[in-house]
C-alpha cells in the first residue's frame, strides 16, 4: 500500500511539473488549478506515504528520481524538449543513487 501511495505521489507530481511547462510561464491560465491542486496533492500522498512508516530518505528520494527521470522523458515527447546522452547518464546516475540508499535502508 505504501509504495502504491508513492506511486500516485510521483504521478500526480510529473502531472503539476509538467503542466507548468504546458503553461507558458502561466501566459495559459487555464493550467494554473491543475498546477495547484497537483502539487497539493502530491504533497499529501508524500505525507501519506510517511505516514505509512515509509523512511523519509527513502520516501523523498524515490519521489525526487522518478519525478526527475519522468518529467525529462515525457517531456522529450510532448513538448520537444532535449534529452541528451548526459542527461541520460544524469538520470541513471540518480537512479542508481535512490537504489543504493533504499538497499542500505534495507539492511540496516
Amino acid at each position: 500500500m505504501t509504495w502504491l501511495v508513492l506511486a500516485a505521489a510521483i504521478g500526480v507530481e510529473v502531472f503539476a511539473t509538467l503542466g507548468l511547462r504546458a503553461s507558458d510561464g502561466f501566459r495559459k491560465r487555464g493550467w494554473i488549478a491543475p498546477i495547484v491542486v497537483g502539487y497539493l496533492a502530491s504533497f499529501y500522498l508524500l505525507w501519506l506515504t510517511l505516514r505509512l512508516g515509509m523512511p523519509v530518505g527513502v520516501a523523498y528520494g524515490v519521489w525526487t528520481a522518478c519525478g526527475v527521470a519522468l518529467v525529462a522523458v515525457i517531456a522529450r515527447y510532448v513538448f520537444g524538449d532535449p534529452l541528451t546522452v548526459k542527461m541520460l547518464i544524469g538520470i541513471a546516475f540518480i537512479i542508481a543513487g535512490v537504489l543504493v540508499i533504499e538497499l542500505a535502508g534495507a539492511v540496516g
